[in-house]
């Protein structure tokens, strides 16, 4: 893999993860005024709608009938389970337990990775696992007495945790259906798929609400929940997805308590220490050392 090609995936899979940690305080906003049913159902027939619309504008990619099959269950690891479980997650639990739970993402990828794709499981993984985790849980922690924290209900907790499992075999099982096409050739039929299997869910929590009825304010942080972090992040993460591994991808996660952490300062809720400075330097050389680990091909080169 060419050093541009590796560049342009940590890039794009880092501004993923920083979409996704703004999208914890301003998601939990949203769900003060609106269901979880309602909130997800905003996200998966917003994106749908925006992916379909961008891909009038590009070349037009065949996908195999086997392959829509595919699509279909990516569709529900990706998107209906993944989604579905971290927003009711997130509605019975705080922003800061939410963002604990995501710290457990590279362990199990590393996990499911090496069962899955035979991906070794090298002491620098394992390692750079471990100091990343650590970096997020201090930086996590010392947000705690904010505002916002507050304790978490044990099943969105749960249901949090299900959430990031279920996405990790997204990451892995349909890893060579993502490098095959398009982000947005993907994307346009996971969200399909996902909206069609939630709105027969969600439809009487939808017909109730009154959306002449919404304040501007409130539609803008709905507006950044579709675009910001549903449209703009999958595009990141598939296009990541094409050039990272498995696991390297998941380490980014850690960055996500970072930008909710900065977020916070900028808010007044939180100040900037000595520990937020220890701990976002231990998730940068977390990351710097997964990195590092040899993959399948490079270990069987050898």
């Amino acid at each position: 893999m060419s050093n541009d090609k590796s560049l342009k995936g940590h890039v794009a899979v880092f501004a993923a993860n920083v979409l996704w940690g703004l999208n914890a305080p301003i998601g939990k906003s949203v769900l003060a005024e609106f269901s979880a049913l309602s909130v997800t159902t905003f996200r998966m027939v917003g994106a749908a709608v925006a992916f379909w619309l961008l891909s009038a504008f590009l070349p037009k990619e065949q996908v195999s009938p086997k392959d829509m099959v595919r699509l279909f269950f990516a569709a529900i690891f990706g998107i209906v389970f993944n989604q579905g479980m971290f927003v009711f997650g997130l509605s019975l639990t705080s922003p800061i337990d939410a963002s604990i739970i995501t710290t457990t993402t590279p362990i199990i990828t590393m996990i499911v990775a090496a069962i899955y794709l035979k991906e070794p499981v090298t002491n620098k993984k394992v390692i750079g696992i471990v100091v990343g985790a650590m970096g997020a849980l201090v930086l996590i922690f010392s947000n705690q007495p904010t505002a916002m924290g507050g304790s978490g209900h044990i099943l969105g907790d749960l249901l949090c945790l299900m959430a990031q499992f279920s996405f990790v075999i997204y990451l892995t099982v349909f890893k060579d259906l993502i490098q095959k096409y398009s982000p947005v050739t993907v994307s346009k039929w996971l969200f399909v798929y996902a909206s069609l299997c939630f709105i027969p869910i969600s439809y009487r929590d939808m017909v109730g609400i009154d959306f002449t009825a919404i304040p501007w304010d409130m539609m803008l942080k709905i507006g950044y929940v579709v675009l910001g972090a549903t449209f703009l992040s999958y595009i990141c993460m598939m296009t990541g997805q094409k050039y990272l591994r498995p696991t390297i991808v998941s380490m980014y996660n850690y960055v996500q308590p970072i930008v909710a952490s900065i977020l916070a300062v900028i808010l007044g809720m939180d100040t900037f220490g000595i520990s937020k400075a220890i701990a976002i330097g231990l998730v940068f050389l977390g990351v710097y050392i997964v990195t590092q680990s040899k993959s399948r091909e490079q270990m069987e080169s050898n």
